[in-house]
């Protein structure tokens, strides 16, 4: 791995993905991106890991894509080489994906942070989708995304604008889930994912899918969907012990089967 540093145990049962191109405020390139995409897959199959944080730094965490890698290409070469097809493993990470988000999250880097389960900032981070003043228009789901977080109008300023968005004002918005000091954002986005792994992991993959689901069909396929998932969850071990820890006023001791 060149461009990032893969922590496995960054925190009990947490692991740890950081972006480290810092001279380039973290620009994701296509290596960059492959490197995600194969640290991804292997902490889904790492049964000792039960939710993933990816963060970049103080500065950034990702000023957006590489425009030096893009600037001359083709529309050809752009259909094939087909670069955002290794964003596609983000978004099919079966365990929890929290985005810990200082300073820039522009353009890719806040479709990075959008394609991740929960967003922790700190108060220094700014999101954006500035791509028109370059005159194109996000390419990796900014305009799907943003517009299902913030909403239509609101999307709509963002990317024909490409004017900034504070932390404070994504949060009002619904993009983020918490704001907390520069020097706290990692240690919340820790805590938080010590929080979920603790719970059962066959449950959390189910609801995590069940979440995701309500954005890619109608309210009766969803409403299908999470009652499958919901019975499904009664065929595994972990279930059955939460429901006997509950009944005996006791922690329960998940194992993911």
């Amino acid at each position: 791995m060149e461009f990032i540093i893969v922590t496995e145990q960054y925190a009990p049962a947490v692991a740890l993905i950081q972006l480290n191109r810092p001279k380039e405020l973290n620009a994701l390139n296509r290596q960059l991106m492959e490197e995600v995409r194969d640290a991804l897959k292997g902490l889904d199959a790492n049964a000792n890991v039960r939710a993933i944080i990816i963060t970049g730094n103080e500065q950034a965490f990702a000023a957006g894509a590489d425009i030096k890698q893009m600037a001359d290409m083709s529309a050809i070469d752009m259909l094939l080489i087909d670069q955002f097809s290794t964003w596609d493993q983000i978004r099919k990470t079966k365990k929890p994906v929290i985005a810990a988000v200082s300073g820039f999250a522009l353009g890719g880097g806040c479709e990075f942070a959008m394609t991740c389960d929960m967003i922790v900032a700190s108060e220094t981070a700014t999101f954006g989708q500035p791509e028109i003043k370059i005159g194109t228009l996000p390419g990796a789901g900014g305009t799907q995304r943003l517009t299902r977080a913030v909403g239509k109008a609101k999307a709509m300023e963002l990317i024909l604008t490409g004017r900034f968005m504070p932390a404070e004002e994504a949060l009002t918005h619904g993009l983020i889930n918490k704001i907390v000091p520069v020097e706290m954002y990692l240690k919340e986005a820790v805590a938080l994912a010590q929080e979920i792994a603790r719970m059962s992991p066959v449950a959390v993959q189910l609801a995590k899918e069940a979440v995701n689901r309500s954005f890619e069909t109608l309210l009766d396929e969803g409403l299908a969907f999470e009652r499958k998932n919901f019975y499904l969850s009664f065929a595994s071990a972990d279930q059955k012990e939460g429901m006997k820890a509950f009944i005996e006023k006791r922690k329960p001791n998940y194992t993911g089967k």
